[in-house]
């Protein structure tokens, strides 16, 4: 008798689903240990974009099935997820930023026709200033954004390819339309500070 064998059917439909999503290239996912206390069966996946040796974006999708959910929920599944990227000085001091965070989510799943209910999150800007031995590190900005919600379902795959393109928009790199090739981008360095 295999481990999934001991899973609601709907977890395992659900595991399956994540299975067969697609991952963008500009992408290095892996599995990684899912939090224990948050729900009875859970799964989690990390994300990571780079240029080279530099870390553009990273995040972690983590899928939560309680066949009886807390009423928060609306459903007996729920996707937490954070991605953080840093960010070109110009585009992390916009006070709209938080927004456009939120929009990038809300157009992906949009896009991806991943049904869902009972959205909610954080947008947050760290500012990270270098002092003393550290004082020649350049200032930065980076983006957090925390959120969770309902999928309308077992069916989980539109959900994470829906997320790896979020992650790669927080990182500078937009999902391209069928068809069109990427060109090899790179972020300009940081200017060490005097």
């Amino acid at each position: 008798m295999t481990a999934l064998a001991h899973l609601p059917a709907d977890f395992v439909s659900a595991l399956r689903s994540l299975r067969s999503a697609s991952n963008r290239r500009e992408l290095g996912l892996k599995e990684i240990p899912a939090p224990a206390r948050l729900a009875p069966y859970a799964v989690a996946l990390e994300a990571e974009v780079r240029d080279d040796d530099e870390e553009l974006a990273t995040g972690r999708f983590i899928l939560l099935h309680d066949p009886e959910p807390p009423v928060v929920w609306e459903g007996t599944f729920r996707i937490v997820t954070y991605i953080r990227a840093q960010l070109e000085p110009e585009m992390g001091n916009d006070a709209l930023l938080g927004s456009v965070a939120w929009t990038w989510l809300v157009e992906s799943l949009e896009k991806h026709h991943a049904d869902y209910a009972a959205a909610g999150g954080t947008a947050t800007r760290v500012l990270s200033e270098s002092f003393g031995t550290l004082a020649g590190r350049s200032d930065a900005i980076d983006i957090e954004l925390r959120a969770s919600w309902t999928p309308a379902g077992p069916q989980m795959r539109d959900h994470l390819e829906a997320w790896c393109d979020m992650v790669c928009s927080f990182a500078g790199v937009p999902p391209l339309p069928p068809g069109v090739a990427a060109l090899h981008w790179r972020r300009p360095r940081p200017v060490e500070k005097p």
